[in-house]
């Protein structure tokens, strides 16, 4: 690709605890990247932390209020492409993606259309996870694996690289997922439209601050949205 132009996205709420830190590490591991924060009215003031940084690698998208994973990542996605972005990596800011993966995110996007960090692969992993949560996760990604009989193992992962074709091609405004169904959605789309993918391994930990918003009644939600993701594909 020309003229490669990526930036990291990172949806934030309430995390204050995190996002000042997050950044510094981000940049000790690629210091030319932009990242695109996308917060929604944290009351906890991430926001404002971030400005005071005063560093024009970041751009701030405030939004008024907390309107879902979905829609964050794609006003966040469709903010970053008019800025002239062409290349978009999806990531927590509560360092259970780890900055010092993104120099390998970035490489992979250079070779293929998208690339996953995939904990369900060899080499891959949880670390800190309570053992029902870990079942949780694994039975969520192999119940998703076989309703929509698509072969990457870590659909509901979060830290995932796309490229702008990738994004014009799936049409960002066919997305039906509000939560966290998004990340299974948008792969499975990339998947039927055969662009070309890799996973590669990632250790996820758990979040060491702030308030983890995965709870029971999301995951159950997003799983009852995967037989709608299949219809709508």
């Amino acid at each position: 690709m020309n003229d490669i132009r990526p930036i990291i996205l990172v949806p934030t709420y309430n995390e204050a605890l995190n996002i000042k830190t997050f950044l510094h590490e981000v940049f000790k591991f690629v210091p030319d990247i932009n990242v695109l924060l996308i917060d929604d009215n944290s009351p906890d003031g991430t926001a404002d932390i971030v400005h005071n940084m005063c560093d024009k690698r970041i751009y701030i998208l405030k939004r008024t209020k907390k309107s879902g994973l979905a829609s964050a990542y794609i006003d966040g996605f469709k903010y970053a492409k008019n800025l002239g972005f062409n290349q978009f990596v999806e990531m927590d800011a509560d360092f259970s993606h780890k900055p010092e993966y993104l120099p390998v995110m970035l490489e992979n996007l250079k070779k293929y259309d998208f690339v996953i960090g995939s904990r369900n692969i060899k080499g891959g992993g949880v670390s800190d996870w309570s053992f029902i949560r870990n079942m949780i996760s694994k039975l969520g990604s192999l119940y998703s694996n076989i309703i929509l009989f698509c072969p990457i193992r870590d659909l509901t992962g979060g830290f995932n690289g796309w490229n702008l074709k990738v994004l014009d091609e799936i049409g960002l405004d066919n997305i039906i997922s509000k939560g966290y169904s998004f990340q299974i959605e948008l792969k499975y789309r990339a998947y039927k439209k055969k662009f070309k993918y890799i996973e590669f391994p990632i250790i996820f930990p758990d979040r060491k601050l702030g308030e983890s918003k995965m709870s029971g009644d999301i995951f159950l939600e997003a799983m009852k949205n995967v037989v709608k993701i299949k219809m709508s594909v």
